[in-house]
């Protein structure tokens, strides 16, 4: 009876033993279970990661060709628009140039007080609307003569100037804005040749003198020599 409880008992601590043994294998493999889905976890980020540096990248490069573009018609922009004030001071300026003859007329009537009636009312409105579109008349006696506003058509010498001076307008320039569209047309003087300079004509006297003291030296000079 013992033997065979004994034997009884062994069998039935069988299977005891083999689930004991069994055991630290099904803890290993939930373990292994637990830690593969951290690994996919980590690996799925670092991928998340790498695209989100591939958009940062593009959307970097997309606002630097916009910002590039943007910056292409602000120029474009302020071309076309220099374009446009360039031509149309050109049309503007050519209009005025055709003008300058009935000016002229203009003025030559009023200089001999032929300008009455209304032919003066007349040429009191387009005197103005030139001016307000800009043409401005120059040239005045007695200036200085400047070769790129000014055209000599006459030449003389006058012991009353000290440098090349306009001493008449024979035709008044016109300037629109910084274009001169015809230069005036003056007569020119210019100081007579070997005539003395201010600054001779002060020191001449003066000069004079020294001369005249050093001779009275020699002339004291001279007797003790002897």
């Amino acid at each position: 009876m013992s033997e065979e409880t004994a034997g009884g008992f062994d069998e039935k601590n069988e299977p005891t033993d083999v689930s004991d043994g069994a055991a630290p294998d099904a803890a290993e493999e939930d373990r292994s279970e637990q830690e593969r889905p951290a690994s996919g976890g980590d690996a799925q980020q670092a991928g998340l990661t790498a695209q989100l540096d591939q958009v940062r990248t593009a959307l970097g490069e997309r606002t630097a060709d916009l910002q590039r573009l943007q910056a292409e018609y602000q120029n474009y922009r302020r071309r076309v628009e220099r374009d446009r004030v360039a031509v149309k001071e050109l049309a503007v300026a050519n209009l005025l140039s055709e003008v300058l003859p009935v000016l002229d007329d203009i003025g030559r009537a009023r200089e001999h007080e032929e300008l009455t009636g209304g032919f003066k009312s007349v040429a009191d409105s387009l005197e103005s609307i030139t001016a307000k579109m800009g043409l401005e008349q120059f040239g005045e006696e007695g200036e200085p003569f400047d070769p790129t506003i000014h055209e000599a058509l006459m030449h003389s010498y006058a012991p009353d100037v000290t440098e090349t001076t306009c001493v008449a307008i024979l035709q008044p320039g016109y300037r629109f804005g910084e274009r001169t569209i015809r230069p005036a047309r003056v007569a020119v003087a210019e100081p007579q040749p070997g005539a003395a300079s201010p600054a001779k004509e002060q020191a001449g006297p003066a000069s004079a003198e020294e001369g005249k003291a050093a001779s009275a030296d020699e002339e004291k000079d001279g007797p003790d020599k002897g």
